[in-house]
């Protein structure tokens, strides 16, 4: 079975559809934090591998809470917006860390595929 090349649609103001391969991406993810100032010497946010790996944990925290004590997000959009932070500071950690995420995921597919898993 073959599946097409990572890509992500979103929506821009005023309403355009634009699809992006995961490089592209990317590039968006570092503009957007450039302008904020975030990659600055002097940032009160710095953008270390050890601070997005901990933005990781957090937001990947904030996913968590749509589902206590319920087996579906009460908020779909919500959750959407925070799935889309986790994987804005995954591919940032990635790119930092010298780390091509598309590959590595390719990789991790492959490797994948040759495991096994205890049934439950």
């Amino acid at each position: 079975m073959s599946f097409p090349a990572l890509r992500f649609t979103f929506f821009m103001s005023p309403p355009t559809i634009v699809a992006m391969d995961l490089k592209a991406l990317e590039n968006r993810m570092h503009e957007f934090v450039a302008s904020k100032g975030w990659y600055d010497a002097d940032s009160p946010k710095p953008q270390t591998p050890r601070n997005l790996a901990a933005s990781i944990v957090i937001e990947a925290a904030e996913v968590l809470e749509h589902f206590q004590w319920r087996e579906t997000p009460s908020n779909p959009e919500e959750l959407a917006g925070e799935l889309a932070d986790v994987a804005l500071y995954l591919m940032q950690l990635a790119s930092i860390a010298g780390i091509d995420l598309e590959q590595a995921i390719l990789d991790k597919l492959a490797q994948n595929h040759t495991r096994t898993w205890p049934a439950p």
